[in-house]
């Protein structure tokens, strides 16, 4: 064990991007507070069956087995240990888009397994608000209250988080913060005292990456100047530091601990050019992407750390920031980030190449809790399937999976006049592939579609139609750059033209071989994240006489008892005639 914490403490120096002012007469020496920070947890509870690849001079990359809340736990603890100022950092996604495991239990287990990770603050992310608002507040405050389709504390009572929630950028309708936007800890005492400042915030688009209904009345707002709005109230506060925990961030070509941080590009980086000097670090998240930059190298305006562990808690990121007490701000940082090697598996052996984290027993107790909890439902036969269908999108943007949800959603929905079905990329999560009998299990179904949105059946027009569909290139984030494609069911087809106009792009745009006219109307299934205008889908707003449906999942399941096997379709109901495969 010894060992390992020595391997632990090992931290890659970054920067001294400040410089020591007048200490007023003061004789402590600089306070270093370690931050331990983590992203995009997503409730995987259980190691999630991926690897890290770790450098190994002259010998390639060693894949190293990663993830897990007990490995997590001990990973955090091993940290803690070194010195007597931390906090436990999460920049947002710790719920959402989870593993049957969790998201069964509304990720009442991952709030629970956080309490014993032992996490100071959390920022929310996009899919914080997977279940609306209500839910999440919930999931702050505890309690039974049921607020979606399934039950809560199906297992044990739920007492919430034993940390706060933060979000500086998302107000109420009376104008008040959803979530304190910032908390300030001190550490130290007397003339060694210094306060931390934590700032949250959460990704503005959040209304159109979430069903819209669940945030309807709160205002997202612009993520920089919410943060820098707080500076002065901060710094009359006292804090000598200040750390923002924002869920946007960025992409570098290098590996997870390349500190040159090349090739670094993303959303975030306009934030951050906007963001007051003040800030010291920037942990970030949303990309699922790992790194650890020195700021300070695009421009000594900004000498800020960005770091991000990923995802799944694969990572964590150990940032130390060491503090002058009597000048009042961060005369040294430095950060890196440590693989949470637990668990090996067939492809990715444990390692001697990085420490080794064994599960922490109260956190490994809870999961298996609920794994136990879960199994029976997870392991629930469904139906069979005759060969994978993947997520993997076509040239097109078309994918296998898109198809066949597309289907069995047209299926559930006939009864309510549905004429055609629409599923967007987005809400596909994982490959459902048969066993070696072609079997399949409801847990393959939950994790293709984890979101438990319901269906609904709105009529549009022709010319609604159409302009639904020029909205996978020109809406918001969907773009001719990276275009948004919807899986369309089988008997409805359309070709784009990318070179052609904005407005002007859909062509051959058919229903049951039967070409769609702008006068006539149309009922249409979708789930309810697009109904609302996810994804950028707004004109989904205007559909008339709405019918709601059964659960998406639900819709999948039933789809499959209902047919002996079940074929992935082909692709080809959406052609991209730009394209040089189709010339």
């Amino acid at each position: 064990m010894r060992k390992l914490l020595l391997a632990a403490a090992a931290l890659l120096p970054l920067a001294a991007c400040a410089t020591p002012g007048e200490r007023g007469g003061g004789t402590a020496a600089p306070v270093t507070v370690r931050l331990i920070g983590l992203n995009d947890f997503h409730g995987n509870l259980e190691p999630p069956g991926v690897s890290v690849d770790h450098p190994a001079p002259g010998e390639g990359a060693a894949r190293v087995p990663a993830g897990g809340a007990a490995h997590l736990a001990s990973a955090v603890r091993a940290l803690r240990a070194q010195g007597p100022h931390s906090l436990v950092l999460s920049a947002g996604d710790m719920i959402g888009a989870s593993p049957l495991v969790s998201a069964l239990f509304l990720d009442e287990p991952t709030i629970a397994a956080m309490n014993l990770v032992g996490v100071d603050y959390n920022a929310v992310g996009n899919h914080e608000f997977d279940r609306g608002r209500a839910e999440l507040l919930r999931m702050q405050r505890g309690g039974c209250g049921k607020n979606t389709t399934r039950e809560p504390c199906a297992v044990e009572p739920f007492a919430g988080a034993r940390f706060p929630f933060l979000s500086a950028n998302v107000w109420k309708e009376d104008g008040t913060p959803l979530f304190a936007p910032y908390a300030i800890r001190s550490f130290g005492r007397g003339a060694a005292r210094v306060k931390v400042a934590i700032v949250g915030a959460t990704v503005k688009e959040t209304p159109t990456l979430v069903t819209p209904a669940g945030v309807a009345g709160l205002r997202f707002g612009d993520e920089a100047e919410a943060v820098n709005a707080l500076v002065p109230e901060l710094k009359a506060k006292g804090a000598d530091a200040i750390v923002v925990l924002i869920h946007q961030g960025a992409r570098t070509s290098g590996g997870y601990s390349d500190a040159n941080c090349p090739g670094l590009e993303g959303d975030i980086l306009p934030i951050l050019d906007r963001l007051d000097p003040a800030v010291d670090a920037v942990v970030s998240g949303h990309t699922h992407r790992a790194y650890v930059c020195d700021y300070a190298r695009t421009g000594a305006a900004k000498p800020l750390l960005l770091t991000s562990a990923g995802r799944y808690g694969t990572l964590v990121t150990d940032i130390a920031l060491e503090i002058d007490p009597a000048a009042g701000q961060v005369v040294a940082k430095r950060a890196r980030n440590l693989i949470v090697q637990g668990e090996g598996f067939a492809a990715a052996p444990n390692t001697d190449a990085v420490p080794r984290f064994p599960a922490e027993p109260g956190v490994a107790a809870l999961v298996a809790r609920y794994a136990a909890a879960a199994r029976p439902v997870a392991a629930r036969p469904v139906g069979r399937l005759s060969a994978p269908a993947a997520r993997t999108n076509n040239e097109a943007g078309e994918s296998v999976l898109g198809n066949l949800v597309a289907d069995a959603q047209l299926a559930a929905t006939r009864g309510a006049g549905a004429q055609v079905a629409l599923m967007n990329p987005g809400g596909l999560r994982a490959d459902i592939a048969p066993d070696p009998r072609g079997d399949v299990s409801f847990g393959q179904l939950f994790a293709a579609q984890p979101f438990a949105n319901l269906l609904v059946v709105k009529t549009l027009t022709g010319r609604q139609l159409r302009a639904l569909l020029e909205q996978q290139f020109a809406s918001g984030t969907n773009s001719a750059e990276q275009p948004n494609v919807l899986s369309p069911s089988a008997n409805l087809s359309f070709a784009y033209d990318l070179t052609r106009p904005a407005g002007a792009r859909i062509a051959a745009l058919t229903i049951d071989r039967r070409p769609v006219r702008d006068e006539e109307r149309y009922r249409v299934a979708v789930n309810s994240f697009l109904s609302g205008g996810g994804d950028n889908f707004t004109v989904l707003r205007e559909g008339a006489d709405p019918v709601g449906g059964a659960v998406d999942v639900d819709a999948l399941e039933a789809y499959f008892r209902a047919r002996p096997v079940v074929t992935p379709p082909a692709l080809g109901r959406v052609r991209r005639v730009d394209s040089p495969a189709s010339r």
